[in-house]
C-alpha cells in the first residue's frame, strides 16, 4: 500500500489589496487617537485660561461716591505746569529750549490767573500750562511772593476752558478731618490722593529762609510734582496749596505740608493787582541786639528801635529812635504787638504777617524804666 505523507501547511501570502487596507486602517486608528488626545489637551488648556465667573461689583459706598464726584468736579481746576530753561550750546553758541521741571497749580479766576508755588517756576525762562482738556498755553509771570512760596501766572485761554477752584478757609480746620490732594506727581497728570489733616500751625522755611507760619500737615501722599497743587476738604473747597514734603528718600513719607488757603487768599489778590505784596510795617529800622550785647553788655528782650522812617506810623505814634541821653545811648524796645510777645525780628514779622496796610496795632514799648503803650498805624514797607 502506498503511503502518502501530508505536505506541511504553508499560509498563503496576503494579497496586495489586503495589505493596503490594513495600513489604511492602522493610520486611521492612529489619527483618531491623536485627534482625541489633541482635543483633550486643548480642552484642558482652554479650561485653565478661561476667565473666572464675574461677581457683580455691588453699590459703591457713600464715601466712595463722594470722593469720585469731588474729583470729577475739581480736577478741571487743576493744571500741569512745565517750565523751560534756555541753554546755549558751547560750540555752536545756538540757544536751545530744554525742559526744566514740572509742577502743579490751579485756576484762580476766569481771567486766566493760575496759582502755584514760587519754587515751581523759579529760575525758568518760560512756563507752559496744560489744562484739564489737554490744551497747552504759554504762561506769563504776574507776580510772586518768595516769603510764602506763592506765584501767580496768567494764560490767555478761552473762558469756557477755565474752571476756577472753589476757595474755602483754613482758620477753622481740625486735625483728623479728611484732606485730598490733586496734582501731577512725577509728571503723572491728574492724580488724586487722600488722607487726613495730621497737624496744624506747623512752620516751614521758604526759599529765602523766612518762616511760613500756620502750615497744614497732611498724610495725603504728596510727591515731587505735586507742588503748587490744591489741598481740598471733603466738599472740594481749597484749604491749602501743597508746598513741601518731609522725606529722607525724596518721595512721600506721609508727611506733607500745605500753605493755608487764608494766606493764599490774602496774597494772590495783591500779586494780581500789584505784582508784589505790599507788606505792612511799623516804620522802624531795627537795631542789632547782638551788637548791643557785645559792645555794651546789654541784654535786650525785644526789638530795638534804631531809627524811624519819616511819615510812618511809628513816627506818628511817638516811637523814638536811638538817641543820646546824659552821655549814654538810649533806645526804645518793642515788647509786644497786639498783646503778642515780641522777642526778636522773627516774632515781629510773624505778628505783622496777618495784618494789612492801614491796620492799627497796639505796641508796648520799654523806654528806659518806663513802659509805654501806643497805637501804630501800619504803613507800607515798600514805600
Amino acid at each position: 500500500m502506498t503511503r502518502y505523507e501530508e505536505a506541511p501547511y504553508r499560509p498563503k501570502p496576503p494579497r496586495a489589496g489586503n495589505r493596503l487596507f490594513v495600513g489604511i486602517l492602522l493610520v486611521a486608528v492612529i489619527a483618531m487617537a491623536t485627534l482625541q488626545v489633541r482635543g483633550w489637551w486643548i480642552s484642558q488648556a482652554l479650561a485653565a485660561t478661561a476667565p473666572r465667573a464675574v461677581t457683580p461689583r455691588g453699590d459703591l459706598g457713600a464715601e466712595e461716591i463722594s470722593t469720585i464726584r469731588l474729583f470729577e468736579e475739581t480736577s478741571p481746576s487743576v493744571v500741569f505746569i512745565t517750565t523751560i530753561a534756555l541753554q546755549r550750546d558751547f560750540y555752536s553758541r545756538n540757544v536751545y529750549k530744554l525742559p526744566a521741571g514740572t509742577g502743579s497749580g490751579f485756576v484762580w479766576d476766569k481771567a486766566g490767573h493760575v496759582v502755584t508755588n514760587f519754587h515751581v517756576i523759579n529760575g525758568a525762562s518760560e512756563a507752559q500750562v496744560t489744562l484739564w482738556d489737554g490744551s497747552v498755553w504759554d504762561a506769563s509771570l504776574v507776580g510772586h511772593e518768595v516769603d510764602k512760596d506763592i506765584a501767580v501766572l496768567k494764560i490767555e485761554a478761552p473762558v469756557e476752558r477755565l474752571h476756577p477752584i472753589k476757595v474755602g478757609e483754613s482758620a477753622n480746620l481740625q486735625v483728623g478731618q479728611k484732606a485730598l490732594a490733586i496734582g501731577n506727581p512725577f509728571g503723572l497728570e491728574q492724580t488724586l490722593t487722600t488722607g487726613v489733616i495730621s497737624a496744624l500751625n506747623r512752620e516751614i522755611r521758604s526759599r529765602n529762609g523766612r518762616t511760613i507760619d500756620g502750615v497744614i500737615q497732611t498724610d495725603a501722599s504728596i510727591n515731587p510734582g505735586n507742588s503748587g497743587g490744591p489741598l481740598l476738604d471733603s466738599n472740594g473747597n481749597l484749604i491749602g496749596m501743597n508746598t513741601a514734603i518731609y522725606s529722607p528718600s525724596g518721595a512721600s513719607a506721609g508727611i506733607g505740608f500745605a500753605v493755608p488757603v487764608d494766606t493764599v487768599n490774602r496774597i494772590v489778590p495783591q500779586l494780581i493787582s500789584h505784582g508784589k505784596v505790599i507788606k505792612p510795617g511799623l516804620g522802624i529800622v531795627m537795631g542789632d541786639a547782638n551788637y548791643l550785647r557785645r559792645r555794651f553788655g546789654v541784654e535786650v528782650d525785644g526789638v530795638v528801635v534804631a531809627d524811624i522812617a519819616r511819615g510812618s506810623g511809628a513816627e506818628e505814634a511817638g516811637i523814638l529812635p536811638a538817641r543820646r541821653e546824659g552821655g549814654l545811648i538810649a533806645f526804645d524796645v518793642i515788647k509786644t504787638v497786639d498783646g503778642k510777645k515780641v522777642s526778636d525780628s522773627g516774632d515781629l514779622f510773624r505778628v505783622l504777617d496777618s495784618k494789612s496796610v492801614g491796620d492799627v496795632v497796639e505796641v508796648e514799648i520799654a523806654r528806659g524804666r518806663d513802659e509805654v503803650t501806643v497805637d501804630v498805624r501800619l504803613t507800607p514797607l515798600n514805600d
